[in-house]
C-alpha cells in the first residue's frame, strides 16, 4: 500500500474561507500507484449492482427551496434497501471477488451502515462475513446487522480502534478485507449516485456530499466532473470531526482528536494511504463544516417538513445547504441514510421544536 507521503500534493493558491481549498488539477488520474477510476468504471458498476440496489428518488424539497430562495433537491439514499447508500459500493466490490477470495470469507469494519450493506450482499452471494464495529456504534445499526447470518464483533471504543483491530484480524485470518471507503470498486459503486442525479437533473449546479472516509465523495466527484466539468462538488463533515478538512489543509492525511458527533457515520480518522484523499484533493471544490446544532435541527426539520426519518450523517448535507458558497446555485444534497435509533430520533425531535 502506498504511504500518505506519496500523495502529498501541493494545494493551489486560494482566497476566502480557509476551508475553501484550491485544486491543482481536474485530471481524473488519481495516482500512479493505483488503477485509474474512470466514468466507465462507474457505469459498469451500475450494471453490476442493478439487481440488488434501488434507483432512489431525486425530489425537490419545497420548504428548503422556499427558505433558501433557490431550488434544492434531495437524493433519497435513505430509501435504499439497507437504509443507506453503502449498499452500492459493497455490492460492486463483493460481486467482483474471485472464487478464492470468496472461499476465504469477507472481513470488514464499519460504523454500522457499511457492515449492514456487506451483510446483505454476502447473504445474497452466499459468502461468509465477519463484521467489526466499534462499541460505540449505533444500536439501530448493530441490531440490524445481527439479523443477518454473519459474525459480528464489537471491538474498540471508537471507529479508529475498530479499524485497527479489523486490519490485525485480516492478517491473522487471511480473510478478504473489504474497506468501507479505501477501495476502487467501493468508490466506483458509490459514484453511481452521481449518474442518477445528473440524469434526473442535468442542469444541477452543485452536489453536496457527506464525507467520512471519502469513498462517497470521491466516487461522486469522479462521475460528476467527468459528465459535467463545471459542476461544483462539496463535501460536508461535522465541526467536531473535521478529518478531511484538516487533511486538505495539511496537504496530507493527518490524525486528529475528535469530539462526539451525532453524525456517527462521518466520525473517525482516515486510514493511512487511503486512495480517497488524492481524489478529493484534486476534484472537490471545498469542504463545508456543519455544527452539531445545525445537524440536529436538520434531522428535526426533515422529519416535520418532508416526513422522513434520517440519521445524523444524512442531515449534515442538509445543514450544509446554508453555506454561502451555495448561494444562487441549484443544489442536490445526498441524504445518505436513515439508520438512527428511535430513542435518539425522538430526543432530537423533542429538543428541536
Amino acid at each position: 500500500m502506498a504511504t500518505p507521503d506519496r500523495w502529498n500534493y501541493i494545494l493551489g493558491s486560494h482566497g476566502g474561507s480557509p476551508l475553501h481549498f484550491g485544486l491543482t488539477t481536474r485530471s481524473l488520474r488519481i495516482s500512479s500507484t493505483v488503477n485509474e477510476i474512470t466514468l466507465n468504471d462507474i457505469e459498469q458498476a451500475r450494471t453490476r449492482i442493478g439487481g440488488l440496489t434501488r434507483r432512489t428518488p431525486l425530489e425537490q424539497s419545497r420548504w428548503l427551496s422556499r427558505e433558501l430562495g433557490r431550488d434544492v433537491l434531495l437524493k433519497l439514499e435513505c430509501l435504499q434497501v439497507t437504509g443507506s447508500f453503502k449498499l452500492r459500493g459493497a455490492m460492486n466490490k463483493l460481486s467482483r471477488l474471485t472464487a478464492d477470495q470468496r472461499s476465504r470469507g469477507v472481513l470488514t469494519v464499519s460504523a454500522g451502515n457499511h457492515g449492514l450493506a456487506v451483510a446483505h450482499c454476502c447473504e445474497a452471494l452466499g459468502v461468509n462475513a465477519t463484521i467489526v464495529v466499534p462499541e460505540s456504534a449505533s444500536r439501530a445499526k448493530v441490531e440490524a446487522i445481527r439479523r443477518y447470518p454473519v459474525t459480528l464483533i464489537e471491538r474498540g471504543a471508537g471507529y479508529d480502534e475498530a479499524e485497527r483491530a479489523a486490519r490485525e484480524m485480516e492478517h491473522q485470518s487471511g480473510a478478504t478485507f473489504v474497506s468501507p471507503y479505501n477501495d476502487e470498486d467501493v468508490i466506483a459503486g458509490q459514484g453511481t449516485i452521481a449518474l442518477e442525479v445528473l440524469e434526473d437533473a442535468p442542469d444541477i449546479d452543485a452536489i453536496v456530499v457527506p464525507v467520512g472516509g471519502g469513498g462517497l465523495l470521491a466516487g461522486v466527484a469522479i462521475a460528476a466532473k467527468a459528465i459535467k466539468p463545471d459542476i461544483k462538488v462539496y463535501g460536508v463533515e461535522p465541526e467536531t470531526s473535521p478529518t478531511m478538512s484538516e487533511a486538505l489543509r495539511a496537504g496530507r492525511l493527518v490524525d486528529i482528536d475528535e469530539d462526539e458527533t451525532i453524525a456517527d457515520g462521518l466520525a473517525g480518522n482516515i486510514e493511512p494511504g487511503s486512495i480517497t484523499f488524492p481524489i478529493v484533493q484534486r476534484l472537490v471544490d471545498g469542504i463545508i463544516l456543519a455544527s452539531e446544532h445545525a445537524i440536529r435541527n436538520a434531522i428535526a426539520r426533515i422529519a416535520r417538513e418532508d416526513h422522513l426519518m434520517i440519521e445524523g450523517a444524512a442531515a449534515a448535507s442538509v445543514a450544509a445547504l446554508r453555506d454561502s458558497r451555495l448561494e444562487g446555485q441549484r443544489a442536490a444534497a445526498i441524504i445518505t441514510g436513515r439508520n438512527i435509533t428511535i430513542e435518539l430520533f425522538e430526543r432530537v425531535i423533542s429538543q428541536n421544536q
